[in-house]
């Protein structure tokens, strides 16, 4: 059957503003002002725990040896922190609820391949009410490599029951690019994240501006898959 399967943070949801509370809470825990703000560094954001903390650090003066020791000492508690806070601003993007509707109702199997942990992604979809039109969901702890490594997306079209002949990734970043491609699935991108239609450079498949017109760009590229 054919596949559809998703990224979550930045694709399904904007949410960089509580990934971006998270990161700056640690900087106040360590005595720092905040390091990144919602407006500017969102493609961090949808890059995860690590890069933000990075990049604050590195805005601190951090390099080598001790700005990699303050990224592993960060890292629990952005996780504790955001566990406790993970849908104060996040929203779905506009579009999404009808676009998996009606891609189920076409018949198409959907699934979440995220490099969210797994437990906050399955917390996440739940409180937004989108776990339900979704067969299978892998996050980054579930295998023992994570995106772009190709293993979770075929992971992913495997517990739907699916064959990665007939499916396509839908996601926002080159790291979704880097996996489609590793894995021999074709790649949609979005282009209201904070990059634009800069994503073109990362090469996808196709592309889309709204989930109004998604169908469109799935059913285009399974239907040149045969």
């Amino acid at each position: 059957m054919r596949t559809v399967i998703f990224d979550l943070d930045g694709t399904l949801a904007d949410t960089s503003g509580d990934l971006i509370a998270a990161a700056n809470h640690c900087f106040r825990v360590g005595g720092h002002d905040v390091q990144l703000c919602a407006d500017g560094d969102q493609a961090t954001a949808f890059r995860g725990g690590k890069a933000m903390l990075r990049l604050g650090l590195e805005r601190l003066g951090l390099e080598g040896a001790d700005l990699e020791a303050g990224i592993e000492e960060g890292y629990p508690a952005l996780l504790e922190f955001y566990g406790a806070n993970i849908d104060t601003h996040t929203v779905i993007y506009p579009g999404v609820v009808p676009a998996l509707e009606r891609l189920a109702e076409t018949g198409h199997l959907l699934g979440v391949c995220t490099n969210k942990p797994a437990a906050l992604a399955e917390t996440l979809l739940a409180r937004l009410g989108l776990r339900g039109h979704f067969g299978a969901m892998v996050g980054a702890d579930t295998l023992k490599v994570r995106k772009p490594d190709p293993a979770p997306l075929i992971e992913t079209i495997a517990r739907l029951g699916g064959d990665p002949g007939c499916a396509v990734l839908v996601g926002d970043t080159i790291t979704d690019a880097l996996t489609g491609r590793a894995a021999g699935v074709p790649v949609i991108l979005t282009t209201f994240g904070p990059t634009g239609r800069g994503v073109e450079e990362h090469g996808p498949d196709g592309l889309f501006d709204h989930y109004d017109t998604l169908h469109e760009v799935v059913d285009r590229l399974l239907d040149a898959r045969g």
